[in-house]
């Protein structure tokens, strides 16, 4: 019976050391991923009376406020801007919880930290509400310019500024309106959450940073890095031949130009004609798998970058292009080799490479700065009651993608791509404008592709102070749907917008 009785309480220790186990792990470990889990409300609940601060603009437009309310609850968050920022500053919604900015920086709108309750015990007689007030790195005319200039075509535009990443017009369409989800009733903010759920395009989903795409020929520039960092090219030599496609080893299919054109030359040239032939056989023969997946990580492919905001995904290169040989070939032996024909894809953006906007707008940053890929920042400051800053975010780089001299090599070749090449469209008088043009095909039937364009300007004799990317997305087949004449115009109208003196 005694022994019965210890067997017993040895299992109920056992049991209970598994119970304090899990719920360490829950509590301590797993709670900043819980917290932040799209699915759970609770915090929002909890925060849904107290008072909260408004989101701003850098340029003092106001894009989230409370407002008195008659109801079920004292306060109702307004988004004055409808639509505009519903994919950077998010809602906040009793039924649904929160995304954005509003859920991010829920702590700060809400007065919990710890600056800002110190701030209140500083002005203690000031009988003010000790909140914070969020101020954005987004510029109003910006993003204006962006929906303006995307219209009504699905895709996404992201422009930073490459020297503290500062994050200054984050636009994807479709976007919604987020004040059909704070609303009280929640019936209808339900039936409101259900219909965009529905909705063509996902639109509650920003394909600015949590969408990837075939980068297609922008991510070229990432290729041109590799060969430049390994040394097996410069912008002068060698010189590939003029060819329509280039036929990578162990395939029959080719790799063809775009629109059947025949291209060739140095890397400068290779660059600015966008010529899927040269660099294929850069990538499967010159640079090579581990060199070409070393860069592109450097990049920040295969990395959630660190944005500010919740729920960003990363960007993807392939890794696994090693094969075995079930039997050798007099070129090459038995043994395990680079998957040739997919590694030719890849270099030219296609294949199983996919990216974010936000990932290609940092691989120009990266560019424009010098090899620094800085980190990308919606939010800029945290401001109490009194108007005093309380927490700002960090300026930092996030990966050394390549040298300076690499970079500014790039740079030159982006830089004859707008003088003489496919982003023509970008030229600006008095501006220095460097861009590379991309158009990724879908493999749909019919033929679709995306239209890319990414960039980078700045004043004559300065550094580079704006990057940006533009995507376009499910054109049709057609040898005119080309990023050069479809997202290039939209870059440009954009770019006029953060150049205007």
């Amino acid at each position: 019976m005694t022994r019965g009785i210890q067997h017993v309480a040895l299992v109920l220790m056992g049991c209970f050391g598994l119970l304090f186990v899990q719920l360490n792990r829950i509590q301590v470990f797993d709670a900043e991923s819980l917290r932040d889990h799209p699915e759970n409300t609770r915090t929002v609940q909890r925060d849904f009376e107290r008072p909260r601060g408004r989101i701003v603009t850098a340029d003092g437009v106001v894009v989230a406020q409370s407002e008195a309310a008659e109801g079920s609850f004292d306060r109702l968050r307004v988004y004055p801007e409808g639509d505009l920022y519903a994919h950077s500053a998010g809602w906040f919604s009793f039924n649904l919880g929160a995304d954005g900015v509003e859920r991010a920086w829920n702590d700060q709108l809400s007065g919990r930290t710890a600056g800002l309750q110190l701030s209140g015990l500083a002005g203690v007689l000031d009988d003010r509400e000790e909140i914070g007030e969020v101020v954005l790195n987004l510029d109003h005319d910006i993003q204006l310019a962006a929906r303006a200039a995307l219209g009504d075509r699905r895709g996404a535009v992201v422009v930073l500024d490459p020297r503290d990443g500062a994050v200054l017009a984050l636009w994807g369409y479709p976007s919604f309106d987020p004040n059909e989800l704070a609303g009280f009733s929640g019936g209808e903010v339900n039936e409101a959450y259900r219909a965009l759920l529905d909705a063509d395009g996902d639109p509650l989903r920003p394909p600015t940073h949590r969408e990837i795409y075939f980068p297609g020929s922008t991510f070229k520039i990432v290729t041109a890095a590799a060969a430049l960092g390994e040394g097996v090219v410069t912008l002068d030599q060698p010189v590939f031949p003029e060819v329509e496609s280039y036929q990578p080893r162990f395939t029959d299919r080719a790799i063809s130009n775009f629109g059947g054109r025949t291209c060739g030359g140095p890397l400068r040239d290779l660059v600015r004609q966008s010529c899927n032939a040269g660099f294929a056989q850069i990538g499967a023969e010159l640079v090579g798998d581990v060199a070409l997946v070393r860069t592109a990580e450097a990049f920040g492919f295969n990395a959630v970058p660190p944005l500010d905001l919740p729920n960003t995904v990363a960007s993807v290169m392939p890794t696994d292009f090693g094969i075995q040989l079930e039997e050798p070939t007099e070129e090459v032996p038995a043994g395990v080799v680079s998957d040739v024909p997919r590694l030719a894809q890849a270099s030219i953006g296609q294949n199983d490479v996919a990216a974010t906007p936000l990932q290609m707008a940092l691989v120009a940053a990266g560019v424009a700065n010098g090899g620094r890929v800085p980190v990308p920042r919606v939010v800029d400051r945290v401001l109490d009651a009194r108007g005093r800053a309380v927490e700002s975010t960090a300026e930092g780089t996030w990966r050394t993608a390549t040298s300076a001299a690499v970079a500014a090599e790039l740079r030159e070749a982006m830089l004859l791509t707008v003088a003489d090449g496919t982003a023509r469209t970008m030229a600006r008088d008095g501006w220095v404008v460097g861009a590379k043009t991309g158009t990724a095909q879908v493999g749909t039937e019919p033929p679709r592709s995306h239209a890319w364009m990414i960039a980078f300007a700045g004043r004559v004799g300065q550094a580079p102070e704006v990057a940006i990317a533009v995507l376009v997305e499910g054109l049709d087949g057609s040898v005119d749907a080309t990023g050069g004449t479809v997202a290039g115009p939209i870059a440009g109208a954009v770019l006029d917008a953060v150049l205007e003196p």
